[in-house]
């Protein structure tokens, strides 16, 4: 989120390659699956950003489009009944290279993630951590600000990518560098939403672990079939879900009073 996004996740996506024989993912022909959600969610971005451009006419002061003022986070001043933009303000970019970096890696990350937990899951992943990304915002942004970008679901997916490399016991060095770094860059980087960032960051690593971690510890031994582990993970994303939306919601309500 905001005028900068992810830097160097690609360089984290392309030295981890995710395995896929984890016991509480669907590994079916995960190797032969194309990431049909990733490149859905790669073209929507680009379309939305191609319409604002020509709303604006202008691929720099996009703030003169419509579609980006109806659909841009505000935070701190609030916006009443206007919700969606928790959603839609994570397919705005304020110009080519914003988009650029975000599109490449989301490619970089999200293409084996999505083979990894398949599309529905990964789908739910990639909202999870933009949701949250919105709610960080609207819950601790001091001040009135206006946030767009893919960036805060794409936090989400590196701390996705970082449980899984942790469940299938691989080295996570890379993706624990690239993490730092780019929060050592939101916080020096005027212009990036560090708490978009790290909102995403945090609901994506917790929707992760609501799929690979949460049904092998409440589930019995006896119990944890593929199906039962799916249910229990998919309980968690929907209560993940819900948390993100009722905290960006309330946020929002309350500084519209």
């Amino acid at each position: 989120m905001g005028q900068h996004c992810v830097d160097c996740v690609g360089e984290a996506a392309s030295s981890v390659r995710v395995a896929t024989a984890a016991p509480t993912l669907n590994t079916t022909g995960a190797d032969r699956r194309r990431p049909v959600v990733t490149y859905g969610l790669i073209a929507v971005n680009v379309v939305v950003f191609l319409a604002c451009v020509l709303q604006a006419g202008s691929a720099t002061n996009l703030l003169n489009s419509s579609i980006m003022q109806q659909g841009a986070l505000i935070s701190g001043a609030g916006f009443e009944n206007e919700y969606w933009r928790l959603f839609t303000s994570g397919f705005l970019h304020w110009s080519v290279l914003h988009v650029a970096v975000n599109m490449i890696s989301l490619y970089l990350i999200g293409a084996d993630l999505e083979r990894v937990f398949g599309p529905a899951r990964y789908f739910a992943v990639y909202l999870i951590g933009l949701l949250g990304g919105s709610a960080a915002v609207m819950a601790l942004e001091s001040g009135p600000k206006i946030t767009a970008g893919a960036s805060g679901a794409v936090y989400g997916l590196l701390g996705a990518l970082l449980v899984v490399v942790l469940r299938l016991k691989l080295p996570a060095t890379n993706v624990i560098a690239v993490i730092v770094i780019n929060v050592v860059l939101s916080f020096s980087i005027t212009g990036i939403s560090l708490l978009g960032h790290l909102g995403g960051l945090v609901f994506g690593a917790a929707a992760a672990l609501a799929v690979l971690w949460v049904p092998m510890k409440v589930l019995p031994p006896e119990k944890q079939t593929y199906q039962h582990v799916t249910r229990i993970g998919w309980y968690g994303l929907a209560l993940l879900f819900v948390i993100a939306l009722v905290i960006g919601t309330g946020f929002a309500a309350e500084a519209s009073l």
